[in-house]
């Protein structure tokens, strides 16, 4: 049996800011999607989602009609062939994973970073992480025109800790952060789609205002100026969206000279401030899940992912199982994880 397994991630710095064309520092994390999979003589696919208690099934010659939004299965194929891959093999594939779905840790990202890189191993081909990372982005991104950026695809199908430049897509691996994270998943169910676009559409309607008021501003460019006539919001998502931005670079720098476990920690819970008061897309029991986790011990964390929802992190190297505890008793799910490699074919 062939398997092709891709990471969960978390985003360390940078939320909110690849759809933006800001840089990002991420995180792969040792809960994966797994794809098992056998090729067939004929055309047909036939994909087995027990986790989901899915089934589904598709020829190849029909992937250019969809069923529903997001049918990234048909979607992988279409991209492929339309970039010159030659995808005529069948399969049938069971699909498990551990990631919690729906919940800010990529698992959709995952999945289709996982299916683009067993359609390229069955039908023949050898790939390399961002080529699988340019493709899933296509596949999941703009075959459906959705809202989201290329923080996801890429940080899964690389792994490890990335430093991404989104205009570019230039990758810096990053020294990676010894010790455990702790995951928590609220159980708070969120509309990634629709909380990314609200949000995107906020920010960049405060940025159309500001450029009235000087024609060189950009967000990459510090031109900002608090004296602007503008809207008292326009102002308050300027100053938060250019600090999230410095606080990836200043993140960037001290991890690349000398890690400090409390500098880290205070940057990341500077960076989930933003995103609870200014962005506010932090609920309450989230909100919870933090602060029993930092009286536990843990040095600093935030919410991951759009937000609305989902899932938090803490950094706790030290107190881990304390922390694990506090975060279960504000009635939640924690997951003790590590950063752990990309995608990954293994052949039994």
């Amino acid at each position: 049996m062939n398997k092709i397994s891709t990471p969960g991630r978390i985003c360390l710095f940078g939320e909110h800011q690849d759809y933006l064309q800001l840089p990002v520092i991420a995180a792969a994390i040792n809960r994966r999607v797994v794809v098992s999979f056998e090729e067939r003589k004929d055309k047909q696919v036939f994909l087995d989602l027990p986790d989901m208690q899915l089934l589904d099934s598709f020829h190849l010659d029909s992937s250019e009609t969809y069923r529903h939004k997001r049918d990234y299965f048909k979607s992988a194929v279409n991209v492929l062939r339309k970039e010159g891959y030659n995808i005529e093999k069948g399969l049938s594939a069971i699909v498990n994973g551990n990631i919690p779905i729906n919940s800010g840790t990529s698992s959709s990202s995952a999945l289709v970073v996982s299916w683009v890189a067993t359609l390229l191993v069955a039908n023949g081909y050898k790939f390399k992480a961002k080529e699988v990372a340019d493709l899933a982005v296509k596949a999941e991104v703009l075959e459906f025109g959705e809202a989201g950026g290329i923080m996801d695809q890429y940080s899964t199908a690389l792994g490890d800790m990335i430093f991404l430049n989104t205009v570019s897509r230039n990758v810096e691996s990053l020294p990676v952060i010894k010790g455990t994270f702790v995951l928590g998943d609220s159980g708070l169910p969120k509309a990634t789609q629709e909380v990314l676009l609200s949000n995107k559409k906020r920010i960049l309607s405060a940025v159309s205002a500001a450029k009235k008021c000087n024609k060189k501003f950009g967000l990459k460019r510090g031109l900002y100026n608090p004296d602007w006539d503008l809207k008292d919001d326009q102002h308050k998502v300027l100053k938060a969206t250019i600090r999230n931005r410095d606080i990836t670079i200043e993140a960037k720098k001290m991890l690349q000279t000398k890690f400090n476990k409390r500098t880290f920690g205070r940057l990341l819970n500077e960076e989930h401030e933003i995103l609870n008061k200014t962005y506010g897309l932090s609920p309450t029991k989230i909100n919870n899940m933090l602060s029993a986790a930092m009286d536990a011990g843990a040095y600093g964390g935030k919410i991951n992912g759009s937000g609305g929802g989902g899932c938090m992190f803490v950094y706790a190297p030290d107190h881990t199982e304390q922390v694990v505890k506090a975060i279960e008793e504000q009635g939640a799910k924690a997951y003790i994880i590590e950063i752990d490699k990309g995608v990954n074919y293994e052949n039994d």
